[in-house]
């Protein structure tokens, strides 16, 4: 995988995480809003610790497979892929969150649909798809506006914070060449 520094996504960038990180992480990660619609390794509260631990793990894995999102120099929320294995080994889950004062601003779809052309350019990958609980309409509106389909619905399949969820599975596929 050849791997450009920074992927330009028109309102951001992705880039690695980097040391001088931690302090924006805390900032926008340490948010009840962001840590309800995501999975439970997520940390709440999320602290200084779980940003250098994150910074440095992140940052070490060559080649990356989690990026910060970069606004004004920032680093505000992440995106990234886990990979499949065995028979799934050419799909791979992409998973993402953004700080709550930056939503509605186009950002996470500008990322996300950025981020899986530079993965499909870049990576032998043929799906990538997306498990947002089916209630998190303005997460499953960013994964349509990157060109993502509704593939189904997976019902009472997580439970977060103590409440049962339906997950949409979304997926986007590497386009056919000519």
């Amino acid at each position: 995988m050849s791997l450009p520094l920074r992927i330009e996504c028109g309102p951001c960038v992705l880039r690695p995480w980097r040391r001088g990180d931690e302090a924006s992480l805390v900032q926008h990660a340490n948010n009840r809003e962001v840590w309800r619609n995501l999975r439970d390794r997520f940390p709440h509260p999320y602290t200084a610790e779980d940003a250098a631990g994150w910074v440095s793990y992140a940052g070490a894995v060559l080649p990356p497979t989690d990026f910060a999102i970069e606004v004004d120099g920032a680093a505000v929320g992440s995106m990234g892929l886990i990979p499949g294995k065995d028979v799934e080994r050419y799909s791979a889950e992409v998973g993402y969150w953004l700080g709550q004062s930056l939503w509605g601003r186009g950002i996470a779809s500008s990322a996300l649909d950025a981020f899986s052309s530079w993965t499909f350019a870049n990576t032998d990958l043929l799906r990538l798809f997306a498990l947002p609980f089916a209630d998190n309409v303005a997460s499953c509106r960013v994964l349509e506006k990157a060109g993502f389909q509704r593939e189904g619905l997976l019902r009472r399949s997580a439970v977060k914070d103590g409440t049962v969820h339906d997950q949409a599975l979304y997926a986007r596929l590497r386009p056919m060449g000519p």
